[in-house]
């Protein structure tokens, strides 16, 4: 660990002995990165890279080793921790349709109640946003015809073991928080709330596959990939083609992730990924070391989560939009003063949780029926936690591309167990995560009490069978405005919706398979 690093240690225990000094609430800041695997912030998985920052909330803070993605893709996460509700409950069903540009957002209820608030970098949580080929990806997924949707995962090197700054849309906007902070230190004792949202490490779009290609691209510099430990670096075991999910091998399929990888290209995939992890660490970083000049650190309250997480090849998948480990489970991280140090906490908690949570830290009462339940009483030195009051398990669903089907997780005790579209047509899978870490044993026929008993658990929780209609019957009605929209030009559209060779060869297939699906005859 450097000096830096072992410094804001030392000053953080000196000074970070009260949840509020002198009585004032505590300033917060969220730092959200986009696809950072959760079990890089503790044993085994920290070990892979040099995350020094990371490290140092984990010492000094609380880890939340069981957190969860309510959703896996970028908006409809984010529309859950923003205003703290499951995705079916607002409707946020994919990259196009999630939270109305008015919703009421925790940071919202912070300014009303006194605090100077401050967004930067990326939202991503309402309505109308990302590519038009996503959206209509999403919306045609029941069509039945596949298709390679994204471009094969690549990497690429860039600059020398002197570069540094690779993403520098991500540095901009942490050079703008940091100066945000120095800013307010010097102008007001009025808490504020600092958000800021990271775009890594989030593939890069893969440019030689045109403007509407997606991410596919794990692209850093030799500077950070010396933080990876490459002796340390796993290979994913993987199941045969044949004995995939049925869902499980449409998205492999649509991820162009199907043919045939080397050892060495996935080592590869996945060094870079870690070191694109590095990168998003020193942002990070950057920002506790504003609050360390300014001397606000033991008056902070500071949270860094993500998204969800990223495949990286697991289950040969990269991206996300899966329920396994690797994309559901996220970061979650607070520290701050009156909150234990060096904790780490088993309980499966959520990012709905952080809306209740955030205003707990403030004081503020919470508005509405919430999904989620303040985490404080889990790490805070000052309260005592009773079971009661987070339940057991955590919900995460999925409407999005990629994915043939809406699928929904539950994870209780030992147990993952994942049901989509009405729980019949599509079978579910079960998992015991205790035993089977890397989530290559279906045991659903194996343990029909227990599926039956979640199952049960998830149906009380969300009517899943009816969220599917609902979603199917959205999808259809959605696409046909749009379609309607684009008027004569709808083949070209369609055909140019994705740029790489298998799409252009098959575009024409998979329009008049659209129609048939549009007509009702599929």
């Amino acid at each position: 660990m450097n000096k830096e690093v072992l410094s804001l240690i030392f000053l953080f225990q000196i000074y970070g002995q009260s949840f509020c000094r002198n009585g004032t609430r505590p300033n917060i800041v969220m730092v959200m990165s986009d696809a950072f695997d959760g079990r890089l912030t503790f044993d085994p998985g920290s070990k892979v890279v040099k995350l020094p920052y990371v490290n140092y909330l984990r010492e000094l803070g609380t880890t939340f080793l069981n957190a969860y993605t309510n959703s896996p893709i970028c908006c409809p996460s984010r529309a859950a921790m923003w205003s703290g509700q499951f995705v079916h409950l607002t409707q946020s069903w994919n990259n196009y349709k999630c939270l109305d540009a008015n919703a009421t957002t925790w940071m919202d209820l912070l300014e009303e109640n006194g605090y100077v608030t401050k967004s930067m970098g990326k939202l991503d949580y309402t309505s109308g946003s990302h590519s038009v080929s996503n959206r209509v990806e999403a919306w045609t997924r029941d069509v039945q015809f596949l298709l390679r949707q994204e471009g094969r995962p690549v990497t690429q090197l860039v600059g020398n073991t002197s570069t540094v700054r690779i993403m520098r849309k991500d540095w901009e906007n942490t050079d703008k928080a940091a100066q945000w902070i120095h800013q307010r230190a010097a102008s007001s004792h009025q808490p504020f709330a600092l958000y800021l949202g990271l775009n890594l490490p989030h593939p890069y779009k893969t440019e030689s596959l045109g403007p509407t290609a997606g991410g596919s691209t794990f692209l850093t510099s030799p500077y950070w990939l010396k933080k990876v430990s490459s002796e340390l670096i796993t290979v994913p075991k993987w199941l045969p083609v044949d004995a995939m999910h049925p869902v499980d091998f449409y998205s492999t399929f649509t991820k162009n992730c199907s043919g045939v990888f080397t050892v060495e290209e996935i080592k590869s995939i996945r060094a870079f990924y870690y070191a694109m992890c590095a990168e998003a660490d020193a942002m990070l970083g950057q920002v506790i070391s504003a609050l360390r000049e300014t001397g606000l650190l033991n008056n902070t309250v500071v949270i860094f989560t993500a998204d969800h997480g990223e495949m990286a090849m697991e289950h040969r998948q990269f991206y996300k939009m899966s329920m396994f480990e690797g994309s559901s489970h996220v970061p979650l991280m607070i520290m701050g003063p009156g909150l234990m140090s060096g904790l780490q906490v088993n309980q499966l908690v959520s990012l709905v949780d952080l809306y209740p949570t955030v205003l707990d830290i403030a004081g503020v009462a919470a508005v509405g029926n919430l999904s989620g339940h303040s985490l404080l009483p889990l790490k805070s030195k000052a309260r005592v936690f009773s079971k009661k009051q987070h339940p057991d398990w955590v919900l995460s669903e999925y409407h999005g591309c990629n994915v043939n089907a809406s699928t929904y997780m539950l994870r209780s005790g030992r147990w993952k167990y994942i049901a989509y579209a009405d729980g019949l047509t599509v079978p579910p899978q079960l998992f015991d995560v205790t035993l089977d870490k890397e989530e290559l044993h279906n045991v659903v026929l194996t343990f029909p009490d227990v599926q039956a008993h979640l199952d049960k658990l998830l149906r009380g929780i969300v009517n899943y069978p009816e969220v599917s209609k609902h979603v199917h019957l959205y999808n259809r009605i959605a696409f046909g405005a749009w379609r309607h929209s684009v008027g004569t030009n709808y083949s070209q559209v369609i055909a140019n919706l994705r740029w790489h060779v298998d799409w252009q060869k098959d575009a024409f297939a998979y329009e008049r398979a659209i129609d048939k699906w549009l007509d009702g005859s599929l």
